[in-house]
């Protein structure tokens, strides 16, 4: 499976934060936005990322992550000369994909939660067409909502409906077959002008081939594209990273767990940024890492 990230777009409900730079670049308390989605790619145990940016931004990310390489991992960059909807991400990274079955991420969302990872190696797995998720929330008309009928099976799908018939939210994670580029192509723009997402889903739906997968409790999601969530997030992070003392979204230690590097490599990375509290964890979680067994190296467990 292949991964993409969607971190372009104007951020302007971020302004004036994003007139000088991308919002996913922005901190989220001690790391960059982007690395929340990134970090659930990898625990989905995807290592092909295509990241979508703005074209003033594209050597921003490159020297953030350059060719993924150190991470194990291979990263790649595209330009999005301008904004056209996050259906568009499809058009765009059509040979990235190359066929293949694809995630895409929103480069402003935040998962965490243990139950997170297994959810979602589960999903790519037994997908058969397109997964989408669900997560209860208390303003449903603020977010594409899904319909369920009494068994729980999706049925319908509504862009910011005035009234909602579920409190369901579609949070900005989606997989999808490699089918996923022709249905994006036949697309028209709404009456917004774009390529949207929910037409995608809809396109799945009619065929008998969308699952949804709903975020229990154990998940949290949040949407950093306002100042007051950006905010809300940053506490969020600091608040369970210092009550449990592990580091979310630590893509060196994800890396690591998921295979990707070994724990040498991972402290090398960690040594690079010892100045700092996020590289000595990095170095912490290398030298852990490697005093364990084989046995009980658990893949994939942040």
């Amino acid at each position: 499976m292949r991964g993409i990230i969607l971190a372009g777009g104007n951020g302007t409900r971020l302004r004036p934060l994003s007139l000088v730079g991308s919002k996913q670049l922005a901190p989220v308390y001690d790391k960059p936005m982007i690395y929340y989605p990134l970090s659930v790619l990898m625990l989905a145990g995807i290592s092909e990322v295509l990241i979508i940016t703005r074209p003033a931004e594209t050597a921003l990310f490159r020297r953030l992550f350059g060719d993924g390489g150190r991470l194990g991992m291979s990263i790649s960059y595209v330009a999005q000369d301008e904004p056209r909807g996050i259906a568009d991400a499809f058009r765009v990274g059509a040979d990235h994909i190359g066929g293949e079955d694809c995630a895409l991420i929103l480069g402003d969302n935040l998962f965490h939660g243990a139950d997170l990872p297994p959810m979602l190696r589960s999903s790519a797995a037994g997908m058969n067409g397109c997964v989408l998720f669900a997560h209860q929330v208390a303003d449903p008309e603020k977010f594409g909502v899904a319909e369920v009928d009494r068994a729980g099976r999706l049925v319908a799908i509504e862009e910011k409906p005035e009234r909602p018939r579920s409190n369901l939210a579609i949070p900005g994670l989606y997989f999808f077959d490699g089918e996923v580029v022709d249905i994006a192509k036949r697309l028209t723009p709404s009456a917004r002008g774009e390529l949207e997402i929910t037409d995608v889903l809809r396109a799945y739906l009619k065929a008998g081939r969308a699952d949804l997968m709903w975020l229990g409790r154990g998940v949290t999601w949040l949407d950093t594209g306002t100042h007051d969530s950006l905010l809300e997030a940053g506490m969020f992070v600091r608040d369970v990273q210092r009550r449990q003392g592990t580091r979310i979204a630590c893509v060196e230690e994800i890396a690591m767990h998921m295979g990707f590097i070994g724990a040498d490599d991972c402290h090398r990375l960690g040594e690079e940024m010892s100045s700092s509290p996020y590289g000595r964890y990095v170095m912490n979680c290398a030298r852990a890492y490697g005093r364990l067994p084989a046995s009980a190296r658990l893949r994939g467990r942040p």
